[in-house]
């Protein structure tokens, strides 16, 4: 450790600061006029990079580098605008959870679409022309490229500064940020407004993009682990606030920089190495101020929208003729391998399509009637999936012993992070759960001693009475079955009824005397247990589990399914995750664009279907029997 290799790092981490400054301030526009929390927002940085390097290709001999790498970020502001016309403008009164769904659904359209335009290798693009070489600082070489990406994050935060300071433009930005409500009272046109800022957010990720092409090749990774960082600096900056962005992505760019300085370090006997915390250093952080400073470093509680979307309908407890048809089910299900040859596709489908009930269904426990949006709890699944396969390899345990220490796993890591998730709300909460998960995959990412690493656990069979593929069937469907009936019982014991209590209001919750976040936090670490009893059920019908198991992917997926089947229905986990995982396998088995093909089914979902498979189904239901009374009627 020098003095100079500390200058080089901090050097670094100003150049990585400014591009990641760039693509978090317009995620942090976006999100102060609109309140959209664009998840897509990293595939416009994608598009600015692949988009600038064909545009450096084909036109460097006609207009020159520059001039050719800067129309990539126009041409991602013109997209942002479609973007935004298009899908937008349909969802800004919907609940957050359906507009973060919908954005993520444009992610897995927008990387199919690269996929099909630019194939799937990476893409090195040239050198900046002119800034090729580099100067020598203090005995080393830092490239001259890197210096002008230090000059551009100021510049462009000046030139924010003058454009919503110095214009009207900016004043009505400013005024949609306090209240975009009382904007278009006062006569603005709002749709207009927030088109073009959506564009001018767009426009900028697209230049973070386009900028960082001579540094990093064009992949169709940059998307994902770009908007997770660019989350985490608009969090802790202070949703909507720029000045936050620019103060945050300094913070985390140099601590990321000095743990890659420290290296390896011995402390107290221990080797710790810094150098891998740079993978989860930006959501230790984030963590930190959101249970420190609940709304960002520069940050302030956000007002009450004046439309939060349609209420939550009232839960109701199946009717004889329900329970009837679900034992029907169950039992049809229990015979349908007798039927099936003993290595048939169907039975692992089916027990994976048990499973993600299971999972969904812990999900939509804290989800619909408790209405905390978890946005990490796929962390829980994979405690669960680990704690049942160290529980075999570590501990030499049986199946039937693992099958306990995996809920007990995920339960634990719920206490833990639960009790600092309930004492937020809203996206908030929403952003820390995103949190622990990250921190948690890091930790398992990374552990290679204990956890496998990337490479995951390998080795975790079934029990020899249950290593048939029919009875290990039958064992899932007991405990899925068994454990989406006990979350349904509690939904109607006094913990349900309190917990939607505190969902539609926390404050007469309290004023009656029930401690809510005590009732949040019993709740967050229940709904864990038994997403741990789905993951442990993963782990042993696989016969391993890799880090993928806490992905956002995997969370992503839960959300997906609830959503799927019906939030406001006791069946819609279980019909959307049987349509999920159907819809998933068949796609994915006949294409090799299935994430557009599955983004495309989420956005019908949230657009012409906001009430699920279960929830129409309901209200078909309900309105051909009251067409059948009315015609009963004298």
């Amino acid at each position: 450790m020098s003095a100079s290799g500390l200058l080089a790092q901090l050097l670094n981490g100003l150049a990585s600061a400014s591009s990641l400054f760039l693509v978090s301030v317009g995620l942090s526009l976006i999100f102060g006029v609109t309140r959209i929390i664009n998840f897509a927002h990293g595939s416009f940085f994608m598009l600015g990079a692949y988009l600038a390097f064909s545009s450096v290709e084909m036109l460097e001999p006609v207009i020159g580098f520059w001039p050719a790498l800067l129309l990539a970020p126009l041409v991602c502001g013109v997209l942002g605008a479609l973007t935004e016309i298009g899908l937008l403008r349909r969802i800004y009164k919907a609940p957050e959870l359906f507009q973060l769904l919908a954005t993520f659904a444009l992610v897995l359209v927008i990387k199919d679409a690269a996929l099909w335009l630019w194939g799937p290798e990476e893409l090195f693009g040239p050198r900046a022309a002119g800034l090729e070489g580099s100067v020598e600082l203090l005995g080393r070489q830092f490239p001259n490229y890197d210096l002008l990406l230090i000059a551009v994050g100021p510049l462009v935060l000046l030139g924010l500064h003058l454009l919503l300071t110095r214009t009207r433009f900016g004043t009505l930005v400013r005024a949609a940020t306090q209240d975009r409500e009382m904007v278009g009272a006062l006569g603005v046109n709002q749709a207009w407004l927030f088109t073009a800022v959506f564009a001018l957010g767009t426009l900028l990720a697209g230049l973070a993009g386009a900028l960082q092409l001579p540094r990093e090749p064009a992949s169709l990774e940059m998307d994902m682990t770009t908007i997770g960082a660019a989350f985490v600096v608009v969090v802790v900056g202070g949703m909507g606030s720029i000045p936050g962005a620019f103060i945050a992505a300094l913070l985390i760019a140099e601590i990321k920089a000095v743990c890659i300085w420290l290296g390896v370090q011995e402390i107290a006997g221990v080797e710790v190495s810094f150098s891998k915390l740079t993978l989860v250093v930006e959501f230790l952080v984030m963590a930190a101020v959101l249970v420190w400073r609940p709304w960002g470093l520069m940050g302030k509680p956000q007002a009450a929208a004046r439309h939060a979307g349609a209420p939550e309908q009232p839960l109701r407890s199946s009717s004889r003729q329900g329970r009837v048809a679900w034992l029907v089910l169950i039992l049809a299900m229990a015979v349908l391998p007798l039927l099936l040859d003993a290595d048939n596709y169907a039975t692992v489908l089916l027990t994976d399509m048990l499973i993600a009930a299971l999972f969904a269904a812990s999900l939509h426990f804290i989800l619909g009637p408790g209405g905390m949006h978890s946005f990490g709890h796929a962390a829980y699944f994979g405690l669960g999936a680990y704690g049942a396969a160290l529980a075999v390899r570590a501990l030499d345990l049986p199946m039937e012993a693992a099958l306990l220490f995996g809920p007990l796993a995920a339960a634990a890591g719920a206490l833990l992070y639960g009790w600092f998730c309930v004492r937020l709300s809203g996206v908030y909460l929403t952003m820390l759960t995103l949190a622990f998960a990250q921190i948690t995959w890091a930790i398992v990412f990374q552990w290679d001693g204990f956890t496998g690493g990337s490479n995951g656990l390998t080795g975790v069979w079934p029990s020899e009475w249950a290593a048939d593929g029919s009875t290990f069937y039958w064992l899932a469907l007991a405990l899925c079955a068994g454990g989406i009936y006990l979350l349904r019982r509690m939904l109607f014991s006094p913990l349900g009824y309190a917990l939607r209590a505190a969902r539609d209001s926390a404050l007469r919750a309290d004023a009656i005397g029930l401690d809510v976040r005590r009732i949040q936090w019993t709740a967050f670490v229940i709904a864990a247990a038994f997403a741990g009893v789905a993951g442990a059920l993963f782990a042993f019908s696989k016969g391993s589990v890799a880090p993928d198991a806490l992905s956002v992917t995997k969370s992503v997926d839960g959300l997906v399914m609830v959503l799927l089947g019906g939030i406001q229905t006791l069946a819609g986990p279980v019909v959307g995750s049987a349509a999920f995982t159907w819809l998933h396998d068949t796609v994915a088995r006949n294409t090799d664009y299935w994430r557009a093909m599955m983004g495309g089914i989420m956005l019908v979902l949230v657009l012409l279907f906001p009430q699920g498979i279960a929830g129409f189904a309901q209200q078909l239901q309900a309105l051909l029997a009251s067409n059948k009374k009315a015609q009963v009627a004298p």
